[in-house]
């Protein structure tokens, strides 16, 4: 039998909420395959790298950020024969959810880069599979809000119940009912605690701040209305 010489490479669906969007952080390919057409940021592990360490690394030349400052998780792994018109390559996808990210700076080999509004990538636009990557990340996202505290991970470390029902409107795109969605939220337990500040908001009334509170798993979930 003959083995084939497969390449790995790791790919980013970095989300951040900008402009009351879920956007994502697109690079412009500046190099073959695909020139000018847009992509996730990503790229070949180098010897001797383990998956996570060039998916970190990725992240910190994409945004100068570290995995620490949010959510930072393995997706799937994509190696369909042809996805790559280079070669044999299987690609194995991080999704990664970071607030209030700053502009994004191209790497060496891309021709540009910029966060788009999810909403607005159409399917077939981006090179590679990535269409369906990102689809996948978007999912496990929406999926991941309903079981999860992750939603804070959207938030700075300090939040009123406001900006985190703000977070799930954007990611879920739907409308919540604010009183149920506070109830919802304060009676999930170990889900958000109160930091013992406020802040004045809408109409100058105080609003309570909270912060993540040490629960991994939400009890009862939030479940989407599905249609």
């Amino acid at each position: 039998m003959t083995l084939s010489v497969v390449s790995i490479t790791v790919d980013l669906v970095l989300l951040t909420i900008r402009q009351a969007a879920l956007q994502v952080l697109l690079i412009r390919r500046g190099i073959p395959p695909y020139p000018d057409r847009w992509a996730l940021p990503g790229g070949f592990v180098l010897p001797g790298e383990d998956l996570g360490e060039a998916a970190a690394r990725e992240l910190r030349e994409e945004t100068g950020l570290d995995p620490q400052h949010g959510h930072f998780e393995q997706l799937a792994t994509y190696g369909t024969p042809g996805r790559d018109p280079r070669g044999r390559v299987v690609t194995v996808a991080y999704l990664a959810l970071l607030p209030d990210l700053p502009a994004p700076v191209p790497g060496s080999d891309a021709a540009g880069a910029q966060w788009r509004p999810a909403a607005d990538i159409t399917p077939g636009e981006l090179a590679f599979d990535h269409g369906r990557i990102l689809a996948d990340g978007l999912e496990r996202a929406r999926a991941k809000l309903e079981y999860t505290p992750l939603a804070t991970a959207f938030c700075p470390p300090e939040f009123t119940v406001a900006d985190l029902r703000a977070v799930y409107e954007t990611v879920w795109r739907a409308r919540l009912d604010p009183r149920n969605f506070h109830r919802k939220v304060t009676g999930a337990e170990g889900f958000i605690e109160p930091t013992g500040g406020t802040v004045i908001r809408d109409r100058g009334r105080p609003a309570q701040l909270f912060r993540r509170g040490p629960a991994t798993l939400l009890h009862p979930p939030l479940l989407r209305q599905r249609v």
